[in-house]
């Protein structure tokens, strides 16, 4: 099994490694924090490093995942992102085995798929993205790079979300919409 490493030891964190678990397709190697964290443990894997130490992991560690949440902003994933890359680090797509993700949808690397999510038909998903538990993306729906689509969000079809979106719990989109920026839980795009 290949091994990776998770980069961010927060909440979302606990949320990834559930996802990665489940899938059983990686071996976790252990959690890049704060320097201060490094030998802290989280759900049982330990901080290893730090983000100093990213390029020195990439020559042991081919796979590393951005496990940090997103809500007011995305500076803090894209910037994680980016520095894994440079580092060398591939950054898989990583799908709960209890989402279903259509054979025509396409998924771009770095993005989580997790538990109870649906991706229909013709939907994008870009880089980087997370799409949170019992979220609906509909046919032909577009998310952009660094979108984080909270818990039992619905993009109803046609619609897009435009890059570094955050996309509140239970927001819903009309069809064919697009939305931008900050979407605050619960309300309806149109």
């Amino acid at each position: 099994m290949e091994k990776i490493i998770l980069i961010g030891g927060g909440g979302h964190c606990k949320s990834c490694i559930d996802v990665i678990e489940q899938e059983g397709r990686f071996e976790i190697a252990g959690i890049i924090d704060q320097a201060e964290l490094i030998g802290k443990k989280v759900l049982g894997y330990e901080v290893i490093g730090s983000d100093a130490d990213l390029d020195t992991l990439a020559q042991k560690y081919r796979f590393a995942f951005i496990a940090v949440g997103q809500i007011r902003s995305s500076e803090v994933r894209v910037r994680l992102f980016e520095l894994a890359k440079r580092a060398g680090f591939e950054l898989p797509v990583v799908i709960s085995p209890r989402a279903y993700v259509s054979k025509h949808a396409k998924v771009e690397e770095g993005t989580i798929i997790m538990h109870d999510a649906l991706v229909n038909a013709d939907a994008k998903i870009g880089r980087n993205c997370i799409i949170n538990s019992k979220a609906l993306i509909e046919h032909d729906a577009v998310v952009e790079d660094n979108c984080h689509i909270s818990t039992g969000a619905i993009i109803n079809g046609g619609t897009v979300v435009k890059s570094n979106t955050f996309y509140g719990s239970s927001a819903t989109s009309k069809e064919n919409t697009e939305a931008s920026g900050f979407v605050k839980a619960g309300s309806v795009v149109k």
